[in-house]
């Protein structure tokens, strides 16, 4: 799986070699050999296509768990939008958010507000000010940055160095309570429950800042039978207040949210990782101008189609949009509080991303050529249907697979049945 750690992991006893993982993988990160899938870890990028897509379950995320968040004194829990749209529009946000504080919570907070943070640096400072070359990219979903990293690395000068609106929050919400409450930082776990597996590893191995302050990530689908239980508990109960939403920031849990929520007007809204690759294609060929914004995730219908999420994901799309009609929205802060809290320190990334280079043919440039040189003349002999059946996404993959040894030209059904005849 790599020298770091990777939320998406596989179990070979339940795989049967099937190969839509490999088929649906956007970085050509799976094969598939003597009926078992791999994860090359260089190229994986914890999108979770492949937990979406397999049919026997052997991909699955790591993940905390409830137990994890007994390690500290004061727990938080942080609810992105996308949980409120997991349950019927009549809930009620109020009792969503109590019932997550049963689960061993001290105290939730909603994401929503510190989405409109987000919205206002983004505005104000970025587009406003031009601090970044066009189209701007920011996305709250981590794919996008580490398909950038990985595929695009001539796109990173357009992306905005701000940290997630998950990120916001805790840091706001740990630097609030150990200032005011005599709170050491280390006893506050923030916890936020997670619709994918990539924001897992957005705080194992985090990109753009050194050390997150959001402890851990739950999934939302391990806890949503626990969830219910407590709803139920609260049916009879009134309206629960104390607690802060945005409509501008639940609309951040589906596709166009963020687009909406800073007012841009020539912006491009894409999900779906392959619609995303396509654009983001067009966009290095300079087929795409006069866009300023682009707001990209990697599941379909945004977060709300996140693969550790239980509902439908266009009945959880439709919810989402209801929600964020129903309630009201606050004023975005100013661009005078937008400077002062970027002078903090607290929301800019402090690390240069840098691209990262996939693993080479080889390490010495010339064996490299050698290699490369061999590739062609190996991919000349392949159908070029990119079929898949060799256990390679494609013949180009294969004939890479064939030069560093893994794999032979016979794993190629249409060369073996060659060589049999």
């Amino acid at each position: 799986m790599g020298n770091y750690f990777h939320s998406v992991v596989l179990s070979e006893s339940s795989c049967n070699g099937c190969t839509h993982c490999m088929k649906r993988c956007p970085t050509e990160a799976i094969r598939v050999r003597n009926r078992k899938a791999s994860i090359f870890g260089e190229k994986c990028i914890d999108c979770g296509e492949c937990i979406r897509v397999c049919p026997y379950h052997a991909q699955r995320a790591v993940t905390d768990g409830l137990e994890d968040i007994n390690k500290y004194k004061h727990k938080i829990a942080l609810v992105p939008p996308a949980v409120h749209a997991q349950f019927d529009i009549g809930t009620g946000l109020g009792k969503i958010m109590k019932a997550v504080e049963m689960l061993g919570f001290d105290k939730a907070y909603d994401i929503s507000p510190y989405c409109d943070i987000a919205s206002a640096i983004i505005q104000k400072h970025y587009l406003e000010e031009k601090k970044v070359a066009r189209p701007a990219i920011y996305s709250d979903c981590p794919v996008i940055i580490r398909l950038i990293q990985l595929r695009y690395p001539d796109l990173l000068d357009n992306v905005i160095p701000l940290v997630s609106p998950m990120e916001i929050a805790a840091r706001l919400i740990k630097t609030d309570m150990a200032s005011g409450k005599n709170f050491h930082s280390g006893d506050i776990g923030v916890f936020c429950l997670t619709p994918c597996p990539a924001r897992v590893t957005s705080i194992r191995v985090p990109i753009g800042i050194g050390s997150p302050y959001t402890d851990g990530l739950i999934s939302i689908r391990k806890i949503y039978g626990s969830l219910s239980k407590n709803l139920k508990e609260l049916r009879d109960t009134k309206n629960v207040e104390g607690y802060k939403f945005s409509g501008r920031g639940l609309r951040w849990g589906r596709t166009g949210g963020q687009s909406h929520s800073i007012g841009c007007r020539n912006y491009l809204a894409v999900d779906g990782i392959e619609n995303v690759i396509n654009i983001f294609e067009d966009l290095e060929m300079d087929k795409i101008r006069g866009v300023d914004f682009i707001e990209a995730y990697a599941c379909t219908g945004g977060c709300v189609g996140g693969p550790l999420l239980v509902e439908n994901t266009f009945v959880a799309k439709v919810r989402a949009k209801h929600l964020s009609d129903m309630v009201a929205s606050p004023e975005l802060i100013g661009k005078a509080e937008v400077e002062k809290l970027l002078d903090t320190g607290l929301f800019n990334w402090t690390e240069e991303i840098k691209p990262k280079k996939l693993v080479s043919l080889d390490l010495d440039i010339k064996k490299a050529i050698q290699k490369m040189e061999k590739v062609e003349e190996i991919l000349k002999n392949l159908p070029g249907i990119d079929c898949g059946s060799c256990g390679a996404p494609t013949c180009r993959a294969l004939a890479e697979d064939i030069v560093n040894g893994r794999a032979r030209e016979a794993d190629c059904v249409f060369r073996l049945r060659g060589k049999i005849e």
